[in-house]
């Protein structure tokens, strides 16, 4: 998270790839304090960006600016900056991490816009995700969700033999493409309800398809499932939106393969 911290230096570097083509922007930015205090949109004017920055990298343009001008820099959320991470996200022109597909905030590039664009920049929308300041949403309600799992009961030991556990290549393949899943939240942002079902369930998907995942299987989805309900996540729509905006392409089969992970669960608990 940074309220403004980069320094000249960088902006200076962001700033070296000034040619011709950069282009004058209007942005509009949702700008609130703090949790509990109102918040609305602010529109700034900035010029001279280069297609060539990263979408971050012109909010750190933005707040060398207001910085200079003894203004509070926007608060933004961001880590690695290499779409790895998944603590950066923000809604832009109402689209979860922007209009590229499985493309995270952070990987966006300012070559997508125009010269002469209005963007709307907004956190992510949901009350799960409280809003902490401006950009900024609290997201642990995901990291309750995964602790509700538990943990896997397998004594790994030292490295296995490769050949030592055998896994049919389609179960490799569903789990490492579920673990994929980088935690960003942009799947309840996008969805209509705020639903969180496409992140459990990548996540109860990654270990139901391995072996080591199978000591702790039922209990796993039962408890995640009732903490994506104590945090209050959204029912599923079924309208594939949190597909359509996942950087990480996670799919909606891992819904399906959490729905029947949990009724399966629920057969057993009440044997």
């Amino acid at each position: 998270m940074t309220f403004g911290s980069t320094v000249s230096q960088q902006t200076e570097r962001i700033m070296s790839h000034a040619s011709s083509k950069n282009f004058n922007l209007t942005l509009q930015i949702w700008r609130q304090a703090g949790p509990t205090k109102p918040g609305a949109l602010k529109t700034y004017s900035l010029a001279g960006i280069s297609p060539d920055m990263s979408f971050l990298e012109m909010l750190d343009v933005l707040n060398e600016q207001l910085i200079a001008n003894g203004e509070e820099p926007v608060a933004f959320d961001h880590d690695c900056r290499e779409g790895i991470c998944g603590t950066c996200g923000v809604m832009i022109n109402g689209q979860a991490h922007g209009p590229d597909s499985a493309t995270t905030t952070c990987q966006l590039h300012m070559r997508r816009f125009n010269d002469g664009d209005t963007i709307l920049i907004e956190p992510w929308h949901a009350n799960a995700f409280p809003i902490v300041r401006d950009l900024v949403v609290d997201r642990s309600a995901f990291d309750r969700i995964i602790q509700a799992g538990g943990y896997v009961s397998v004594n790994t030991g030292g490295a296995p033999d490769a050949n030592s556990t055998l896994v049919p290549h389609h179960a490799q393949q569903d789990a490492m493409s579920a673990a994929a899943c980088i935690g960003c939240g942009a799947c309840v942002a996008s969805c209509k309800n705020a639903s969180a079902m496409l992140f459990v369930s990548a996540k109860v998907s990654h270990l139901a398809n391995l072996p080591q995942g199978q000591g702790e299987r039922s209990k796993r989805v039962l408890g995640m499932v009732a903490a994506m309900d104590a945090e209050q996540f959204g029912n599923c729509t079924n309208t594939a939106e949190c597909e359509a905006a996942c950087p990480a392409g996670i799919k909606l089969t891992n819904i399906a393969q959490l729905n029947r992970e949990y009724i399966k669960a629920l057969l057993v608990s009440t044997e």
